[in-house]
């Protein structure tokens, strides 16, 4: 539709949030060993462990998709500043896809950290933007 047209970036971005989540969820359930898995069937709590970490990569993936996917969309149908829309949602998700990355394969929790306000920053932009066009 027309009306949508100037959101295209965060819409791709809601697309791509998708698919990025499917993929985690996807790593999350690899290395079945018994010896690693707790009896509900997840990882052991082993941050040296990429398996454990993947889990909870994929795991803050699904916790952020609740308010990002609830941001975005209202700030699109407030019809809130397009290019501030498209820019946050972007970036969120470049963050995010930065932050899974650096959790899957490193111990880096500063770095991840980092990622994660970045990612946290440009949810409570949308915010703000959806809050001001509804006002």
């Amino acid at each position: 539709m027309e009306i949508f047209a100037a959101y295209s970036h965060a819409l791709a971005s809601l697309a791509l949030w998708g698919v990025m989540v499917s993929v985690l969820g996807a790593l999350s359930t690899r290395g079945r060993s018994a010896e690693n898995r707790c009896d509900c069937g997840k990882p052991k709590r082993n941050y040296d462990d990429p398996v454990y970490r993947s889990e909870r990569a994929f795991m803050n993936a699904v916790e952020t998709s609740g308010p990002f996917i609830s941001m975005a969309v209202a700030a699109v149908l407030l019809g809130a500043s397009p290019f501030w829309v498209n820019l946050f949602a972007s970036v969120f998700v470049v963050a995010r896809l930065a932050m899974a990355f650096v959790h899957i394969r490193t111990t880096n929790q500063p770095m991840r950290s980092a990622f994660f306000l970045v990612g946290l920053i440009c949810l409570l932009a949308l915010a703000i933007l959806a809050l001001a066009a509804a006002f």
